[in-house]
């Protein structure tokens, strides 16, 4: 047998501790109730059904997604539940989705729903009846000091924290993340030793509540279409047309529809409706070094309150990428400024910008961006 233990921090918990598994179907959550058991923890799975089947979208994989999580359960013996949190998913995460790219930002709905979805609403009606909520998230659980944060993965590729930064304390004190010491090949390979239905299953695609549904399609159902022009920002020639800004984000290269390129976004004039590009495969106008955020939101402790120095060294990323960057964070009254020492590619007024500790192992928590330059 395949020798790859849990966390410490997972190994440590007395097997009779009750443990709610939320299961997507996937390999990943597949192989984390697998390796609970093998340790001897007995879960129950829950697959959570946010398809939005009553507003015309199909979820096409919900079937054999459910299929798949019945299957793993009888395998271990385990109960199963499907819980429908269509209604709260679209209060708290798909209307901010459409009322934020309505406005011209970039949304993040995975970030949201781990927040306030798998760990939020999830916990609130069923989650509270055990001891922990498990997830196969590419993550860790570290405590320091007697505190506990959240940790990165060792598959840099893999790891989701950046997914994972707007959760708190409450929830981060009571997820455990039984792959989080794992990379994907090894994930795999416990899947195949362990006869995983889903072993060979591909990996999900896209945000979360659109399964395999077209982003532009959802976005033109409920903000439709409106030709634009499109200005190259260096000469402000106008050189083609958009059907709506709300199709395209800050640092976009394809989909623009232009010859002569590549092209990027690099800025957008939303009451006007009009999209500025530059030419090139790497053009400075694409990228910034300063960014400015209101409400940070620290996972654990806010480390400026716990005496840390202002600015603070951090390292940083503005999407889900293996790359860090090497930054500062500093607090300026209710903003926070933060300055990187490389430069950061199309940095967009509504993603979120995720701060780690230097070393690059916990994640101390994410900001909205607002301005960047």
């Amino acid at each position: 047998m395949l020798s790859y233990p849990l966390s410490p921090y997972i190994d440590a918990l007395d097997r009779s501790v009750s443990i709610a598994l939320l299961a997507s179907g996937g390999v990943d959550s597949a192989v984390a109730c697998a390796l609970l058991v093998r340790a001897g923890f007995r879960p129950k799975l829950f697959y959570i059904n946010i398809g939005m089947k009553d507003e015309g979208f199909t979820d096409c994989t919900r079937e054999e997604d459910l299929e798949m999580v019945a299957l793993i359960a009888r395998k271990y013996g385990l109960e199963y539940e499907e819980v429908d949190l269509n209604e709260a998913y679209w209060d708290r995460v798909v209307s901010y989705t459409i009322d934020s790219v309505k406005r011209g930002l970039t949304p993040n709905p995975d970030v949201m729903c781990n927040r306030f979805i798998k760990f939020g609403v999830f916990e609130e009606r069923y989650g509270h009846a055990f001891d922990y909520i498990a997830s196969g998230h590419y993550a860790s659980t570290v405590v320091r000091n007697g505190k506990v944060y959240l940790g990165t993965a060792p598959d840099p590729v893999k790891d989701q924290t950046d997914f994972l930064a707007q959760i708190n304390l409450k929830q981060i004190s009571k997820i455990l993340f039984p792959i989080g010491t794992l990379d994907k090949s090894q994930v795999r390979a416990i899947a195949e030793e362990e006869h995983l239905p889903n072993a060979h299953r591909k990996d999900s695609q896209g945000i979360c509540f659109l399964g395999k549904i077209n982003y532009n399609y959802f976005l033109e159902k409920y903000l439709g279409k409106k030709k634009g022009d499109i200005i190259e920002f260096e000469t402000g020639n106008k050189i083609g047309e958009h059907d709506g800004f709300w199709f395209h984000t800050i640092g976009q290269r394809k989909g623009l529809g232009l010859s002569g390129g590549p092209w990027f976004v690099v800025r957008k004039d939303c009451p006007a409706n009009i999209l500025y590009v530059s030419r090139g495969y790497d053009p400075e106008t694409q990228y910034g070094y300063e960014i400015w955020c209101r409400d940070f939101h620290f996972i654990t402790e806010n480390p400026f309150t716990a005496g840390c120095p202002n600015p603070l060294p951090v390292a940083l990323k503005v999407r889900h990428t293996p790359e860090f960057l090497r930054a500062t964070l500093e607090k300026e009254g209710d903003v926070y400024h933060i300055v990187s020492e490389q430069r950061i590619q199309g940095i967009a007024p509504g993603q979120f910008a995720v701060v780690y500790d230097p070393d690059c192992t916990i994640c101390l928590g994410s900001g909205r961006i607002e301005e960047g330059r």
